[in-house]
């Protein structure tokens, strides 16, 4: 059991199946911390050991890539006597992403003594090699008819520092005993140098997921872990996911932001405890359902852009993954590489910066007021760090725009989450004051756009194909949680509205904000600009200038077809 003050405690911290469900009593599971309920699984795992032999060995999801064409394992990749290979590829930036790149790849199975190496320079010729650091990711959770799903994966990291800027790197991965994959490239960030910038594109979403179902364990059905987990959508036979991915992929991006909630290993999502669920069965109350072949799948189905874009993520409420230590997000930190420019506990908080344009990655479930299973967990260290760097990023005289992204949404109108009045309280008020241009959201599943605001109130209506000046008129808020996941609605009687598709009043009287106490205020919205209930993502093209900086953002479906789109100003300081 657990200690005593966890036993006691009758605060419900999270509403049913908002954070992954990992299989503790949901009497129990809902009163936890993400921390807590890890403390129960260690707990429990001493009760019911497992033979090692009995773990699903290496990549077992491997095969179900591999069938998909999505990576190059074969059927017996997962096998330990199978020749060592490398799938799942991707880059990202270090901290100064102007000098620094971090590579990474997915194993089909235990390295053992197998050494594992990129070769990497700044020609298809390469010429330099470097070993990689493998890190294990073992996972053992409860399963839906009492017994213990026990798996390992492992990962395989490179840092490649001391690069020069807005430069092609090429790299391939390859083993020991024989594996050589192809060659790739990827680009550092343009260097925050006012004579060295030229235009450049990024793109963004939130809410992802995968629309294929993983074959391991054996015998799942589609719905089971995959994007049509449930409910019927619009189209239900369409791949959205694939469709607003190959959009993304089409508009060729220097760079990709994710906004949490990233392949749904945990569709429950709701931070509780995790367990395995096999088909047609639910979780047992107080956990959510998780897989975490899951990530195999994921991880393929994002190779085709992210081995030579920057993928850079931010973690939402179904990342918090409580079979792991590090307050849920220790599978990430085996999975991925997170730039280590932020604070020590936070480890998807970070920033960097690109040409004229400054990035902040935040993690909105140590603020949210609704979802509060890691609410607090960075003892405030995350704020005074975001203070810092907004700061310093609107001093520098070499950036012009500043852009935040994370997941739960400060102003949003949808029917299942709308605003999260934690992230207002935590953010909003640095964010006025240090004119940050756009906020970035996931969390609800559609589009919406705000006015520009500030002091939790819009300052002027900046309808389609708008300009918006952020020092005086304030900041615009996204939310595009809608890369995959089915569809959320907005509030009962509240129209969509986007290019074409106008409603003649906009206005929002019965949208809520959730408060301190996990629960919903009413709030009347005047705020809500464009709404769009479809699969979509934002491509941001931004223009540095000597005098004047421009940034357009616009909005486009899983069709690429344009529905919105805003362009930002500022006078360059000198």
């Amino acid at each position: 059991m657990l200690g005593h003050d966890r036993r006691v405690r009758s605060t419900r911290l999270t509403a049913a199946g908002e954070i992954p469900d990992t299989g503790i009593p949901d009497t129990l599971s809902s009163t936890m911390t993400i921390a807590e309920q890890y403390d129960w699984h260690q707990q429990y795992l001493r009760r019911h050991r497992v033979s090692r032999r009995n773990f699903l060995r290496g990549s077992a999801a491997a095969a179900a890539v591999a069938a998909l064409g999505l990576a190059p394992f074969g059927r017996r990749a997962y096998a330990q006597d199978a020749p060592l290979s490398v799938a799942n590829r991707r880059v990202g930036f270090g901290g100064d992403a102007a000098n620094q790149l971090r590579l990474a790849a997915q194993l089909s199975r235990n390295p053992a003594s197998t050494k594992v190496f990129v070769d990497h320079g700044p020609t298809d010729q390469l010429g330099a090699t470097v070993e990689a650091e493998v890190r294990n990711l073992v996972t053992q959770i409860p399963t839906s008819d009492r017994g213990v799903l026990a798996a390992e994966q492992f990962y395989a990291h490179v840092p490649v520092d001391g690069l020069p800027g807005g430069t092609a790197h090429f790299y391939r991965w390859r083993t020991e005993d024989g594996f050589v994959s192809d060659v790739r490239s990827a680009r550092t960030a343009m260097p925050s140098v006012r004579t060295a910038l030229a235009p450049f594109r990024f793109t963004m979403m939130g809410d992802q997921g995968t629309d294929d179902t993983p074959r391991q364990p054996a015998g799942l059905k589609r719905g089971d872990y995959d994007d049509s987990y449930y409910k019927p959508d619009n189209e239900p036979d369409v791949p959205h996911t694939a469709n607003v991915f190959s959009q993304i992929v089409a508009s060729n991006p220097e760079f990709h932001l994710l906004a949490g909630d990233i392949a749904y290993a945990d569709p429950s999502g709701g931070g509780k405890p995790l367990s395995f669920v096999a088909s047609g069965a639910k979780p047992a109350p107080g956990f959510d359902k998780y897989n975490p072949f899951v990530w195999d799948v994921y991880l393929g189905s994002i190779e085709a852009s992210a081995a030579s874009t920057p993928w850079m993520f931010a973690t939402g409420n179904h990342d918090m993954e409580a079979a792991y230590p590090s307050n849920g997000y220790g599978g990430h930190l085996a999975r991925m590489d997170f730039p280590d420019n932020g604070p020590a506990a936070c480890p998807s908080v970070y920033s960097f910066a690109y040409g004229n344009v400054a990035v902040l990655s935040l993690d909105a479930n140590d603020v949210s007021f609704e979802i509060r299973s890691n609410t607090g967990y960075s003892d405030g260290t995350q704020n005074s760090w975001a203070e810092r760097s907004l700061a310093a990023y609107r001093a520098d005289p070499n950036i012009d725009f500043i852009v935040c992204f994370f997941h739960h949404c400060a102003y949003s109108t949808t029917d299942s989450h709308a605003s999260d009045g934690g992230v207002r309280a935590a953010w909003c008020e640095l964010f006025d004051r240090y004119q940050v241009d756009l906020v970035l959201q996931g969390h609800n599943h559609v589009y919406e756009r705000t006015d520009p605001i500030r002091a939790d109130r819009p300052t002027k209506v900046a309808g389609d194909n708008s300009i918006v000046e952020p020092e005086t008129d304030g900041t615009v808020y996204y939310t595009v949680g809608c890369a995959g996941r089915p569809r959320y609605g907005f509030q009962p009687g509240e129209p969509e509205s986007y290019r074409g598709h106008e409603a003649p009043d906009t206005f929002v009287p019965n949208s809520y904000v959730w408060t301190a106490d996990g629960k919903k205020k009413a709030e009347s919205v005047g705020w809500s600009r464009v709404r769009f209930r479809n699969y979509a993502f934002i491509r941001v093209d931004v223009r540095p200038g000597q005098l004047l900086s421009e940034m357009d953002v616009t909005a486009v479906d899983e069709h690429g077809r344009e529905f919105d789109k805003v362009t930002y100003r500022r006078r360059v300081r000198v």
